[in-house]
């Protein structure tokens, strides 16, 4: 059989948080929440006679990502009308921008599985309004225009992904980054940030590009990964039984995990785009992209790297630089004085552990009972002997479900290590009585028995213990009894 590869390129959508919409003064509401049809007016429901005016928060939030994303940023730009007739489009058209976007010829480098790193080219980053929102109700569709006209920023790759997973990567990367810059929530069951990679499949070593098809509104990174995988399998077996692929639109079926044909895709000759009469071109100076560019926060990938330095491994703080609020969260828990080796251990398999189970997703970290300076305080009770790690993750418990100071729900649980070595040594000499057996097993030379013995001597000690300690002693017993 013919090996294949995937040629991808990723549309990404993304609603810009802004107050107001991209041509008018309605407010941007949560349209999950929202009452339907309450933040309308003429213009974003396109009412003849209408005029649009540009909202500049929205152009300079655009401008902070396509800085971030290594573009140039356009000192003209024109918004063009792009034709085409759908329910939730009133007007018939949708403002967005065409031959003269606001950012081209970026890049955004991805992590791969290997540990290696790629760069996915970033041809376009552009301005336009959303549409509003269909809602089918069983042989009937309801449009809600409260979403019609928030500020919608487009970002198109080059062809440069080769599988679903690179896509996914792509689609994590640029997530961050645009939570990281404050553009966007990346809350992708909201419909705020939506993917549609646009898939194609040719045998490995060519370089022709084939026909290929669009997978719309994908709302999770989940989806992505899955609908991708799922795409390039079935041309793939269109090609290997002698068919022709169609340039087509799908959907995808995430309950059924099954691709869903939608229509024909168009080219982009079909929306027939001009440049809009009621706008002028957007003229954008120099100083304020270079005023915009010096209030970027710190990225991503600057924070992995400076992580790293702190003597985290690259793995570690790669995971905690996957959200905003999670490195916040660390650095917070450095800055009450852990060490950061051990600050990132206790989050990534405590805090995360803790928060799995109880079904809350790791952005939501600022919001847990644990605060960042009582992990600290806790890691130092841990540091000082004060208690073991076992009786630390057990006081973890206790914070995380109601929070509190370490230092007194260690007093409450009466959790405090004892220093005192006869307690300590009563119970080695009850635990080698009973197991005369793993005595004399290691008095041969197996030291194995070594970490049983101890877990019976810890489990006495009721996580009282010191585990140097209580170790030197046992090893000092054993050697007696040899």
């Amino acid at each position: 059989m013919t090996a294949y590869e995937a040629v991808i390129g990723l549309e990404v959508h993304a609603e810009l948080l802004t107050q107001s919409k991209m041509f008018c003064g309605c407010a941007v509401v949560d349209s999950t929440t929202a009452e339907p049809n309450t933040v309308v007016c003429p213009i974003c429901l396109g009412m003849p006679g209408v005029l649009p005016v540009i909202n500049r928060r929205a152009v300079e939030l655009a401008i902070r990502v396509g800085l971030a994303l290594n573009c140039q940023i356009a000192r003209v730009n024109v918004f063009a009308r792009k034709s085409y007739f759908y329910p939730d489009l009133p007007k018939g058209y949708q403002i967005s921008q065409y031959e003269l976007p606001l950012a081209v010829n970026g890049w955004l480098e991805i992590d791969l599985p290997d540990g290696s790193t790629k760069r996915i080219g970033i041809r376009r980053a552009h301005l336009e309004e959303d549409t509003g929102k269909s809602i089918h109700v069983g042989n009937s569709s309801l449009i809600d225009f409260n979403r019609s006209g928030v500020p919608l920023l487009e970002i198109v790759t080059e062809p440069d992904i080769r599988s679903a997973e690179e896509a996914e990567a792509y689609g994590r990367k640029l997530r961050a980054i645009l939570r990281y810059l404050g553009v966007n929530s990346g809350d992708m069951s909201k419909g705020v940030l939506r993917m549609e990679p646009n898939i194609s499949v040719r045998p490995v070593g060519s370089n022709e590009l084939r026909t290929r098809t669009e997978i719309k509104n994908l709302n999770s990174i989940r989806s992505l990964a899955r609908a991708s995988a799922a795409e390039i399998e079935r041309q793939i077996a269109i090609y290997e039984r002698g068919g022709t692929v169609t340039q087509a639109t799908l959907g995808w079926d995430e309950s059924r995990g099954v691709l869903v044909m939608q229509r024909e895709k168009e080219s982009a000759h079909d929306y027939r785009y001009f440049p809009e009469p009621d706008l002028p071109p957007l003229v954008i100076s120099e100083e304020w992209i270079e005023e915009i560019r010096r209030s970027l926060p710190e990225l991503p990938d600057a924070k992995r790297d400076r992580f790293v330095r702190l003597g985290l491994g690259a793995y570690e703080a790669s995971v905690l630089v996957a959200e905003r609020s999670v490195a916040d969260y660390f650095e917070a828990v450095v800055g009450s004085g852990a060490e950061p080796k051990k600050a990132a251990n206790w989050i990534i398999n405590e805090l995360f552990a803790r928060m799995n189970k109880a079904a809350l997703p790791s952005e939501s970290i600022a919001e847990i009972n644990v605060t960042p300076a009582a992990l600290a305080d806790l890691i130092r009770l841990v540091d000082d002997g004060t208690i073991n790690n076992n009786a630390a993750k057990k006081v973890l418990d206790v914070l995380f479900e109601r929070g509190g100071a370490p230092a007194e729900v260690v007093r409450q649980l009466g959790l405090e290590q004892t220093q005192d070595t006869a307690l300590i040594e009563a119970a080695i000499v009850k635990v080698l009585d009973a197991n005369a057996n793993e005595v004399t097993r290691f008095c041969k030379g197996e030291e194995k028995v070594l970490k049983f013995l101890i877990g019976q001597v810890m489990r006495e000690g009721r996580g009282k213990f010191p585990a140097e300690l209580t170790n030197a002693l046992l090893i000092e017993h054993l050697k007696r009894r040899c």
